[in-house]
């Protein structure tokens, strides 16, 4: 029976010790109440990952306020006291599982999945692609209303809320959702952001809303409190976009948010092996541990237990996070630690909807 023994080694996150080097990406499942509120069916889904060995899950992303975050409808929040009542119950199912839960902080900024309002965003651009079918959306992204300083200011208001509610609820930690295309990424992306004030222009501004997030969070949760931030270059609707100055970006925006304290940081790519750049050059996962000297979570296709346990024995990663092979083996680590045989995944399990199943819950 194969080893992994880096994989299956425990790991300090912070002051978060777990059991693995396995983490549970955070996946948009859509299948929160009308109001944001989770549910019983949310709480053995996740359950199951904490079972199945998952040492460390992070949750899909919750929005943070009630005025403009929201992407998806039946997408969970943790804008209100109800919403973070609501996942007290998930958090201790996972914790009697002997897993550790992080919530992810996500404002949607333009990419809204829906109709109900009229989104902000950096600047006046409409989104590239079209929405997402598999979560709702139809036809082409609304274009978005650039947002004022005092709306700049209250999402970061919201942001600290939101954090201060996760931690009131009992979560392990936050993520910062700056990845994917959504807002955060947004501000750091060239093209979506035309701003010519402070949060717009350099890359050493345009990463500037996001640092100030994390410091507004950091001052509100205190020091212990781990707050990572999730980094990415492609996005939901443009999946092939590259940081338009290459390493030079990589060693602004790492840098920057490691000095504004974040805990880790958790970087998606579509195949998290592959050079982030140049043909032969390092991954983002390793231009992140370098730029930033912080605990890095890689996360893309590493569903296949070599390909994980040779980063992480590598040292381009810390920890690895699993999405799709997670859904099709919510069992993952323990099946790997026992010799099973992994299901593979087939992408119709997310169709006609990306929300939860009957055997997702029920197991």
């Amino acid at each position: 029976m194969k080893q992994y023994p880096k994989l299956f080694t425990g790991y300090r996150l912070g002051t978060l010790p777990l059991p693995n080097r396995a983490v549970l990406a955070p996946m948009t499942r859509t299948s929160a109440e009308p109001n944001g509120v989770a549910n019983d069916r949310m709480a053995r889904y996740y359950s199951r990952f904490a079972k199945g060995g998952f040492g460390l899950i992070i949750t899909e992303g919750l929005y943070p306020d009630e005025e403009f975050s929201r992407s998806y409808h039946h997408q969970p929040g943790i804008a209100s006291i109800a919403q973070a009542d609501s996942w007290i119950p998930i958090i201790e199912a996972v914790h009697r599982e002997g897993g550790k839960i992080i919530a992810q902080l996500m404002h949607a900024g333009a990419l809204v999945q829906h109709h109900a309002f009229t989104p902000i965003a950096p600047s006046a651009v409409q989104p590239v692609g079209t929405m997402l079918e598999d979560h709702g959306g139809s036809g082409e992204f609304a274009v978005p209303k650039a947002m004022t300083l005092a709306e700049i200011r209250r999402t970061i208001e919201g942001f600290k809320q939101a954090a201060l509610r996760a931690k009131y609820a009992g979560f392990d930690g936050v993520e910062i959702h700056a990845a994917n295309g959504y807002l955060l990424d947004q501000f750091i992306t060239d093209y979506t952001n035309q701003r010519t004030d402070d949060y717009g222009g350099a890359t050493s501004r345009r990463i500037r809303f996001a640092v100030e997030v994390l410091r507004a969070i950091r001052s509100a949760v205190g020091p212990d409190y781990l707050v990572g931030v999730r980094i990415s270059q492609g996005k939901v609707n443009d999946f092939d976009h590259k940081w338009a100055h290459g390493e030079e970006d990589a060693k602004i925006i790492f840098g920057e948010l490691a000095a504004a304290s974040a805990s880790y940081l958790h970087t998606t790519e579509y195949k998290a092996w592959m050079p982030a750049f140049s043909d032969g050059g390092p991954t983002l996962a390793e231009l992140a541990k370098r730029y930033s000297g912080l605990p890095v979570i890689a996360n893309g296709k590493l569903g296949d237990p070599e390909r994980a346990e040779q980063m992480l024995i590598a040292g381009a990663a810390d920890l690895i996070a699993v999405g799709t092979s997670a859904l099709a083996n919510p069992d993952w680590v323990n099946k790997i630690r026992e010799g099973g045989t992994l299901r593979a995944f087939d992408h119709r399990f997310l169709q006609p909807m990306a929300t939860l199943k009957e055997e997702e819950v029920l197991g």
